[in-house]
């Protein structure tokens, strides 16, 4: 632990030390160690390892993050610190560091499985596809409709329509308002 510095910062609050953590962890290249909650007052700690500046710059950047957010008690930057306080440092209280080799492989005996009859799997129901191909053009050319009767039945009304429109000797004389109109 001699050739890394420690950084840490105490703050009221998860929330602000979450925030802390994100802002140092993405303002410089160092290690985020975890967190550790106190007992009572909702106080955290929040423990960076790296380079001296790297940590000075990651402890700068999640105090002022945790300001923002929360309420922050201290800070503290330690340059090299000490080999024996890395017993403090890396305890069990400090969420996020890694279990010793022989705690993670009692957590990871794995549990005898029971065997279980295996079905076989059930056959897919066929399924038969026709392409456009195989229809007969005779039943395509049957399901179009006769749209020449619809468009002369259609046309009539309209004509005679227009035809009464004209001839009527009303609308030869027109308002002057009528007229106004049609010049815009």
């Amino acid at each position: 632990m001699s050739q890394e510095s420690l950084g840490l910062i105490e703050t009221i609050g998860l929330t602000a030390a979450i925030a802390a953590a994100d802002a140092g962890v993405k303002s410089a290249n160092v290690i985020l160690v975890g967190y550790e909650l106190a007992n009572g007052d909702g106080m955290t700690v929040i423990k960076f390892r790296g380079d001296v500046g790297a940590v000075t710059a990651a402890v700068s950047a999640a105090a002022a993050e945790a300001g923002r957010v929360g309420r922050v008690v201290s800070t503290r930057v330690i340059a090299r610190p000490a080999n024996d306080l890395a017993k403090i440092v890396d305890s069990r209280e400090t969420v996020g560091v890694e279990q010793p080799a022989a705690a993670v492989a009692a957590a990871e005996i794995p549990l005898p499985v029971e065997d279980e009859p295996v079905s076989e799997p059930l056959a897919a129901p066929e399924v038969t596809v026709t392409k456009a191909a195989e229809i007969p053009v005779e039943e395509v050319d049957a399901a179009e409709p006769e749209l020449s009767t619809i468009e002369e039945t259609a046309l009539e009304p309209e004509a005679e329509v227009v035809a009464e429109a004209t001839s009527t000797p009303a609308n030869q004389s027109q308002s002057r308002a009528d007229r106004r109109h049609r010049r815009r």
